[in-house]
């Protein structure tokens, strides 16, 4: 059942059954997901599913990834935390209903930065993301999934593991619901096994009365999923400076969070359908989708790995899933609360052990004696920062610099000359390997000034001036040699370094002689 579905600008063929059954899939695994993660800062479960809604939805209709699900996540809500210490310090005995309008109002500027960054086409920057830290990334973000599950094993309202009869259940369901989830495609992949696995354990809770933890007992006393459409909020803080002061970084952290998060992911499903996203796009859709969470009563959030996950091992690889999946938890809020609110989380615990199974790059541990140290390293950090912290853009730029530095260094020692003297008596120094900041040092100690001839020729041929310090570096040099009454030619120069060479010029003096064989310091030849 295969036809062409054209959305906006994006046309595949698509397999209806597929994409519907894997969109309710997913819809059932962001309920308990939304609710956890709105429980963080102390929301109701209406502020997360709200989120999760609107997020899926706009990003599945509007977003640069088919296939990618968004909703209300855990890196997100963790900042809510913080922005509600600082409110509470800032104005004690502040009400909750006020602090969700700030939290309403942080989520609005969040997206609006997150429009601009993609108007601005910042999403490129993902490509500066090396392996080794999306390896990390990956493998950090499988640990959190799977120690998120933990939880679910304690009596409810403590830290005491279950014991007896109850834990024997909660693991048998879950045991089973890994079993279906990986022994069915082997029989068929007509049906979604993720989906099949939640109806079969389900129904055997639901039908025998099995006394086990359901959805219902993750939630606070007297709360509910059960709400009606999003209703309209209108964030109402005061319009000063200093509410300005007070959102503004939250907003910003959540931006970036968020776009480090959704781009990466991005990233991850392009791998896994061979298929090609776009990030730009997808950072307007992120912040549309934010703006519009704000303005209908939810916290915000970002693209999800793990439903995301599930939704592209289920076979779905265009909108239409996410809409679904949209549209069907939008439907379990209004009308199918109550048995929503009956399902077994063992079913979806076992769903989250077999995605952070699959999330987890197994391949990467086969890296370690065939790729550099430094590759090594940077994936093992990254993947402890992003487990112990939570905070995935922390660890994705605390990978970049590490791995930054490590090029840096490599690059640095590989600056070499080769030396010799002509018939007309010049000295030749033939420069290979990059000259910038990390290698002047060992670029100076390769010339004898006091020992060269009156003249020298430095050629460029297998090397680059890269920045500012390599100016700087040939500058201090020619100046050297100027003192020693000493003559200095630079010769094939790139184009590029010429034209750095000359618009230094205004900044420092480029002490580079010209000379009738070999010009300002280049030779054509």
């Amino acid at each position: 059942m295969k036809k062409y579905l054209n959305i906006f600008d994006f046309k595949q063929k698509v397999d209806y059954k597929t994409e519907v059954l894997s969109g309710l899939t997913v819809a059932l695994a962001l309920v308990p997901e939304a609710i956890a993660f709105a429980l963080i800062p102390g929301f109701s479960p209406l502020t997360g599913l709200y989120a999760a809604f609107v997020l899926a939805l706009v990003t599945s209709i509007f977003g640069g990834r088919p296939g990618m699900i968004s909703g209300a996540t855990g890196a997100v809500a963790v900042v809510f935390v913080g922005l509600i210490l600082e409110l509470k310090n800032t104005f004690p005995g502040i009400e909750p209903e006020t602090i969700l309008h700030y939290v309403f109002a942080t989520v609005i500027l969040a997206g609006v930065l997150q429009v601009v960054a993609g108007f601005l086409r910042l999403g490129k920057f993902i490509r500066l993301v090396p392996h080794p830290v999306m390896f990390g990334f990956v493998n950090g973000l499988a640990i959190i999934i799977f120690m998120a599950q933990f939880p679910n094993f304690y009596q409810k309202g403590t830290d005491e593991l279950l014991t007896g009869a109850p834990m024997y259940t909660m693991l048998g369901l879950t045991l089973l619901t890994m079993l279906i989830i990986w022994g069915f495609p082997k029989l068929t992949k007509a049906i979604p096994s993720s989906l099949l696995a939640i109806v079969v354990v389900s129904a055997i809770v639901i039908g025998f009365g099995v006394d086990t933890l359901t959805v219902a007992d993750t939630m606070k006393e007297g709360q509910s999923i059960q709400g009606g459409f999003p209703p309209l909020s209108i964030p109402e803080i005061p319009v000063t400076l200093q509410s300005l002061k007070i959102i503004f970084p939250f907003a910003l952290i959540v931006a970036v969070v968020g776009l480090t998060e959704s781009l990466l992911t991005l990233n991850i499903i392009d791998e896994i359908t061979e298929t090609r996203g776009r990030g730009n796009k997808e950072c307007v859709a992120q912040g549309t989708a934010n703006i519009l969470s704000g303005f209908l009563s939810g916290m915000g959030g970002c693209a999800m790995i793990g439903q995301s996950l599930i939704n592209t091992s289920s076979g779905a690889r265009a909108r239409l899933s996410g809409i679904t999946a949209a549209v069907m938890l939008l439907v379990f809020i209004m009308f199918g609360s109550s048995l929503i609110e009956r399902l077994p989380m063992a079913a979806l615990v076992g769903l989250m052990f077999m995605v952070a199974i699959g999330t987890f790059e197994w391949a990467s541990f086969k890296t370690f004696r065939k790729m550099p140290n430094s590759d090594v390293i940077v994936m093992v950090l990254v993947t402890l920062i992003t487990a112990i912290t939570h905070n995935l853009a922390i660890a994705v730029l605390f990978g970049v610099i590490i791995s930054a530095l490590a090029y840096s260094w490599e690059n640095a020692k590989r600056i070499r000359a080769r030396k010799y003297v002509d018939d007309n008596g010049i000295k030749h120094y033939e420069i290979y390997g990059p000259l910038f900041f990390g290698s002047t040092t060992l670029f100076n100690e390769k010339f004898d000034v006091q020992g060269d001839p009156e003249e020298v020729i430095i050629d460029f041929q297998e090397s680059r001036v890269a920045d500012m310090s390599g100016i700087e570096a040939l500058n201090k040099l020619t100046e050297r040699y100027a003192k020693a009454g000493k003559k200095v030619h630079l010769k094939h120069l790139s184009k590029d370094c010429i034209l750095l060479l000359k618009n230094a010029e205004d900044i420092i003096d480029v002490n580079v002689l010209e000379d009738p064989t070999y010009k300002v310091a280049v030779d054509e030849l």
